[in-house]
C-alpha cells in the first residue's frame, strides 16, 4: 500500500476536487489563536510588573520574565502556522487575515507594552527621558511600524527588497515582525527580567527600538529560510547543528538566546553594508564609444 502524504491525508474522500477536510482548516488556526493568547497573556504580565515593580520589588520581575516568554513561544508558533498550513494545503484569505491581525497584537502591542514597562516605566526623569514622553513615542513607533510591515508583507506580491540577492534564494524585505519583538524579549529575558533604573542605559534601549522600527519598514534584505522543509530530507550535518543549537538553549538560553536575535538583526545591515561596498569599490567601465552610422 502506498504511503499517503500529510497533504493526502487531509483530502476530503468526498471531495472530487481533492479539497482538504473542513476540519483541517482548524489546524494552523489554532496555532494562530495560540499567538493571541500569548501576546494577551504577555500584555498582561507586563502590566501586573509594572505593579509588582511599584511596590517596591526592583530586582529580578517574575512577570517580566513570563511576558518575555510568552512572546517568545509566540515566535516558535508563528514559524509553524503558516507552515501547517502549506504541508495541508489550506492557505486561506481568511487563514492570512487571521495571522496578521494575531502578529500585531503578539508582536507589536505585547513588545511595546512590555519595552516600555521594563524599559521605561521605573527610570526617574532626567537626561534624555525628561518625562517619559520619548518612551511612549519610541513604543508607539515600533508598533506602528510593525503594523505598517505586516500591511506591506499582505498587499506585495513579489517585493524585491533594495539589495536583491540570488534569484533561487527567498528573502524577507525588512526586517519580520516576530524577529523584532524577539530582539525585544531577548534583552529582556537576557537581563534577568531586572527593570531599568538608569535612563542612559533607557536611552540606549530606546535607540534599539529606533531601529528596529526603521528595519521593519526598510527594503533592506533579510535571510527567510522558508527553503527548509519540515518534511524533506535531512543531512546529518543539519541534524547535528540543530541538535546542538537545542542543547545549547536548554542549557544557557539567555546567552544563546540574544546571540541569535542579535545576530538576524545585524545580518540585514551587514548585508546592506556590504551591497554599499562593493559597488562603492567596484571597477566602474568606461561608457561604450557611441555608434556612427556610415551613409
Amino acid at each position: 500500500m502506498a504511503r499517503l502524504t500529510l497533504k493526502e491525508r487531509f483530502i476530503d474522500p468526498r471531495s472530487s476536487s481533492k479539497r482538504p477536510r473542513r476540519a483541517a482548516y482548524a489546524l494552523p488556526t489554532l496555532f494562530t489563536a495560540g499567538n493571541i493568547f500569548l501576546g494577551f497573556i504577555a500584555i498582561l504580565r507586563s502590566i501586573e510588573g509594572a505593579l509588582f515593580g511599584a511596590g517596591g520589588h526592583l530586582g529580578a520581575n517574575p512577570h517580566f520574565e513570563v511576558a518575555a516568554k510568552a512572546i517568545g513561544a509566540a515566535v516558535v508558533l508563528d514559524g509553524l502556522d503558516g507552515r501547517i498550513a502549506r504541508m495541508t494545503n489550506t492557505v486561506s484569505d481568511f487563514g492570512r487575515e487571521m495571522d496578521s491581525l494575531a502578529d500585531v497584537i503578539a508582536f507589536g502591542i505585547a513588545p511595546a507594552v512590555l519595552a516600555y514597562t521594563w524599559g521605561v516605566h521605573f527610570v526617574a526623569p532626567g537626561g534624555f527621558l525628561l518625562d517619559h514622553r520619548a518612551g511612549y513615542f519610541l513604543a508607539f513607533l515600533f508598533l506602528l511600524c510593525g503594523a505598517v510591515r505586516l500591511a506591506r508583507f499582505n498587499v506585495q506580491t513579489n517585493p524585491v527588497p533594495k539589495n536583491p540577492g540570488r534569484p533561487d534564494r527567498k528573502y524577507f524585505v525588512g526586517l519580520p515582525i516576530p524577529a523584532a519583538a524577539g530582539m525585544v524579549v531577548a534583552v529582556v529575558y537576557g537581563a534577568d527580567s531586572v527593570p531599568l533604573q538608569d535612563w542612559v542605559f533607557s536611552a540606549v534601549w530606546l535607540t534599539m527600538l529606533a531601529l528596529l522600527s526603521f528595519l521593519m519598514v526598510s527594503t533592506w534584505r533579510y535571510p527567510s529560510f522558508k527553503e527548509v522543509h519540515m518534511t524533506g530530507p535531512r543531512s546529518p550535518l543539519l541534524v547535528i547543528v540543530a541538535g546542538a543549537l537545542i542543547l545549547l538553549i536548554w542549557n544557557y538560553s539567555q546567552a544563546v538566546l540574544l546571540a541569535l536575535s542579535s545576530l538576524y538583526v545585524a545580518t540585514g545591515i551587514f548585508i546592506r553594508a556590504g551591497g554599499i561596498i562593493r559597488r562603492r569599490f567596484r571597477p566602474r567601465h568606461p561608457p561604450a564609444a557611441p555608434e556612427h552610422q556610415v551613409s
